[in-house]
Parts: structure tokens; C-alpha cells; sequence
């Protein structure tokens, strides 16, 4: 007997690293932002799958897959690329959403597509879609704080009481503009939810 595959309409990949001791750290607002969407529509990202733990969701009317690659940060495009070609979905239709240490703690900001601007995670998904023209979600992390601080131990750290404060409402609003997005479209999102 076949079975039909389940139409996904897009694909929402948060990044981050695997492990508890990454939980809560700068680079793993991506997972975070992913888990609030879960709990959203009502579902775990838990199913072992695209080298990743994925869930399928309906958000804002679509059918969705969240995806949170296990494969640590550097070869996050590795599930992605499997994800999308399993479900033959556009790039336009694949939302990334991750960490940026050039953005305040707390803010955000929605682009239709750019370049890596320096993120593994981005540069990983980049070479494996062999585009880099997917929307996606910036969560600002905050800068380093003084120019010969290692980033990778940055990006690594975790937050202080008062950022996390601050970062709170920064996922949800970076959940609230993955499914504008969605809804939408990615100029929709960005004018209501950049510079928040």
C-alpha cells in the first residue's frame, strides 16, 4: 500500500546546539524561539528526524515543520537541505531563525534574505541550499563586550538575569513574526516587528 507524504507548506528551522549545557545560551535563541511556536500549536518538538528533532504544526492556517537540527551550529544545513528536499519546498518557503550579536539584546529583525554576516549556523544553511535567499529571524544576542573577547565563547555564553528580561519578549515577538510572515509575507512582518 502507498502512503501519501503530509504536505508541508513550510519549513520554520530554529538554530541552535544540542545539549543541556547549550540550553540557554546566546546562540540557542533559535531553539527557543522554535519551542514557544511548539507550545503555540500545541505540539513537542520531538520526533527524530532530517538529523534534527522536528514536529509537523499547523501555525497561521499552514501546515509547518519546526525543525531544530542536532547537528551542532557549523553543519546546521545539513537537516535543513534534508528537510526541504524531502518536502520539495521553495527557498522562499524555508524561515531560518537565529542569533545576532549585532543587534541588541531584545530586538529583532526580519529579512527576506542576505548573506551569513559572519553566523556558521546561516553559512552552514547557505552552502547547503546553495542560496541564501530564504527569509529569516534575528534575535539580537548583544555584542561582545570588548573587541578581543573570543565570539565563539560569546556566542556560547549565557544571559545575564537582566537580558533574559529583556530577550523574553524578543522571542516572542520573533514567534508572533514567524507567523506574520507566514500569514502574510515577510514585508508584513518586518514593518510591524522591526525595531521592537
Amino acid at each position: 500500500m502507498l502512503f501519501n507524504k503530509p504536505s508541508i507548506d513550510w519549513l520554520i528551522v530554529g538554530l541552535g546546539n544540542p545539549g543541556r549545557e547549550y540550553e540557554r545560551t546566546r546562540h540557542n535563541v533559535g531553539w527557543r524561539t522554535a519551542e514557544l511556536l511548539a507550545k503555540e500549536a500545541g505540539v513537542r518538538i520531538d520526533r527524530v528526524r532530517f538529523r534534527g528533532l522536528a514536529r509537523a504544526a499547523e501555525l497561521a492556517g499552514q501546515r509547518v515543520l519546526l525543525l531544530k537540527p542536532e547537528t551542532y551550529m557549523n553543519n546546521s544545513g545539513e537537516a535543513v537541505q534534508l528537510a526541504a528536499m524531502f518536502y520539495k519546498l521553495p527557498i522562499s518557503h524555508i524561515l531560518v531563525i537565529s542569533d545576532d550579536i549585532s543587534l541588541p539584546v531584545g530586538k529583532i529583525r526580519v529579512r527576506a534574505e542576505g548573506s551569513a554576516g559572519g553566523h556558521n549556523g546561516l553559512k552552514s544553511v547557505i552552502s547547503h541550499l546553495g542560496s541564501q535567499d530564504f527569509p529569516r529571524i534575528k534575535i539580537g544576542v548583544g555584542a561582545k563586550p570588548h573587541p578581543d573577547y573570543d565570539l565563539a565563547d560569546w556566542v556560547l555564553s549565557g544571559f545575564t538575569p537582566e537580558e533574559e528580561k529583556a530577550l523574553a519578549p524578543a522571542l516572542e515577538h520573533a514567534a508572533a513574526a514567524a507567523q506574520e510572515l507566514i500569514r502574510n509575507g515577510v514585508q508584513s512582518a518586518a514593518s510591524k516587528y522591526n525595531g521592537l
